[in-house]
């Protein structure tokens, strides 16, 4: 099979023929359409960039197209929707030192001296620590970064973005002593010493150190996360949490032909950018859409800053924090409401999935079709599953409940892990879930995403591992549509993505197996063979 792959995609073969004009025919294919009855077919056909028909080979003879594909029975897909990631962080990590998997705080300072020797940095910045990973695996503190950096700056982001890790001199640059106090976030001390760990809303106070990104860096940065989406199959992205001039440029990128991939933008809650859009309303074109904030309750569980009924059972006396009160996430779910904007909540912890839950049915009670998310849901109360409903989505990261399962049953304790990353019990009181991957923190690609999703086992994982909670493992039927159909219903795009269907953008993947057929563990070994946008490659594998 992998020796057509040269010879499939590399150009459109022009025919001449009778029946109707059209710009493109695919057929010998093995179409999922991902349709309401979910039916496959052989063939379809575009123009001006929307689906016109979908069928068997009859269409070959019935259209006169100006391309033509043979796909030689490989099998096509809607195109891929992430439903929360990161987009601009992803590319924005091109500047920065990459620590992922690291093992120890010894390899960390060694990568970052690397790094400096070469770039000699006014300000050293790395992301992705996780020292969950490190043989002990407490919070560092910064002792050995004032060793190896004492004049220069160090701010190191942990791999779920809600801390950083900072030497003296940052702390000094940013202001912070023992007496700083942030509210909705903590500044770590031990034995009455700054510790320089920040965590969630104390990050903020570091951020104002950090160079500013020019907007040809970020315009460059866009282009390069948006070509390794199109390498994974990805032809819309629901970006969450941007700030409106972030939104404008992705926007002015779109209009010159510099960015083609769709884009759901969740603004941030931040006062210039709710002022800006209270002001501007919805934006809808047909590569951006803008009508939902990001809204932060908790922290994340790696940090400790994941909101939880109880204590944490790895830490007595700490359960995290909520990010905003009760009645400050009602006021503004109120106010969202009466504007028409979606309001995406990050939760992850029990405590804040409880408040979340709560205050979502108090202001949806009257709601007829809303389509509020939370976004990561990672932890759930036995008692608060039966909150969820058809008004309420969950947006899950499949990658993380692999990425963690090592660590997090030590944060949270045998009982409460059974009401962690509980896939299939969400959308069994949901009716719905959608999927992303939320790179950078996790791989870009959808195809891990759905092997996570269905297996419950890492890509990296030996085959007699067992999987993780497999009794939430979302069937391949379930997956696909979390990353399609019902993802695009999540964005209210439903009537122009998410299925191969007339009328719906000429958005599609093409694959070297059929992921819906191939043994578990081919999955991971699957190739994208081609991406299709509005009838257009944007994407060919000719490897």
């Amino acid at each position: 099979m992998r020796k057509i792959l040269p010879y499939l995609f590399l150009f459109f073969l022009t025919l001449v023929g009778c029946g109707k004009q059209v710009d493109l025919l695919v057929h010998n294919a093995n179409i999922y359409t991902v349709n309401q009855n979910f039916d496959q077919a052989t063939a379809f056909v575009v123009k001006d960039g929307k689906f016109i028909e979908v069928g068997g080979e009859e269409l070959v003879k019935k259209y006169r197209p100006a391309n033509t594909v043979d796909a030689q029975g490989l099998p096509v897909f809607p195109g891929f929707i992430d439903a929360h990631c990161h987009l601009l962080g992803l590319g924005l990590n091109q500047f920065k030192v990459d620590l992922k998997n690291t093992k120890s705080i010894a390899e960390v300072i060694q990568k970052l001296k690397s790094h400096q020797s070469t770039y000699a940095q006014k300000v050293i910045v790395g992301s992705g620590w996780d020292q969950n990973l490190w043989s002990d695996q407490s919070l560092p503190d910064n002792s050995k970064l004032n060793e190896a950096f004492p004049d220069t700056p160090v701010v190191l982001e942990r791999v779920d973005g809600h801390a950083y890790w900072v030497n003296q001199k940052a702390i000094e640059m940013a202001g912070i002593d023992l007496s700083t106090e942030v509210e909705g976030g903590q500044i770590a001390k031990h034995k009455g010493k700054l510790t320089g760990i920040l965590v969630d809303n104390a990050i903020q106070l570091v951020n104002n150190i950090l160079p500013e990104y020019s907007k040809e860096e970020k315009a460059k940065a866009l282009i390069n996360a948006q070509n390794l989406c199109f390498e994974n199959g990805l032809t819309t992205v629901d970006h969450a949490g941007m700030h409106f001039k972030d939104i404008r440029l992705i926007d002015s990128l779109q209009k010159v032909g510099l960015i083609k991939l769709r884009v759901y933008a969740m603004i941030d809650n931040d006062p210039e950018s709710f002022d800006h859009f209270m002001r501007t309303g919805v934006v809808k074109t047909d590569l951006l859409n803008v009508r939902s904030f990001k809204i932060y309750a908790d922290g994340a569980l790696g940090s400790r800053g994941a909101a939880l009924k109880e204590d944490y059972s790895d830490q007595k006396g700490h359960k995290g924090s909520l990010l905003i009160s009760k009645d400050s996430l009602r006021r503004l779910a109120d106010f969202l409401s009466e504007k028409s904007f979606q309001m995406n909540t990050h939760a992850i912890g029990d405590a804040a999935n409880q408040m979340v839950l709560e205050v979502y049915n108090e202001v949806l009670e009257q709601a007829k079709d809303p389509r509020w998310r939370i976004e990561h849901v990672q932890v759930v109360a036995p008692e608060d599953f039966q909150r969820f409903n058809s008004k309420i989505i969950p947006s899950v990261q499949p990658l993380h409940a692999i990425s963690d399962r090592k660590w997090a049953p030590k944060r949270l304790g045998s009982n409460r892990i059974s009401g962690a990353y509980a896939y299939k019990d969400l959308l069994d009181w949901s009716g719905m879930l959608v999927l992303g991957t939320d790179f950078p923190v996790e791989s870009v690609s959808p195809l891990k995403t759905f092997y996570a999703a269905v297996t419950r086992k890492s890509p990296e994982a030996r085959s007699f591992e067992p999987p993780f909670q497999a009794k939430n493992a979302l069937s391949r039927y379930e997956a696909l549509l979390g990353m399609t159909r019902w993802a695009a219903h999540a964005n209210f795009e439903e009537n122009e993505k998410g299925s191969i269907e007339v009328g719906k953008f000429a958005d599609f993947v093409i694959l070297d197996q059929d992921i819906m057929r191939v043994e578990a563990k081919k999955i991971i070994q699957t190739r994208i063979v081609a991406t299709i946008l509005n009838g257009k490659i944007v994407f060919s594998n000719r490897l």
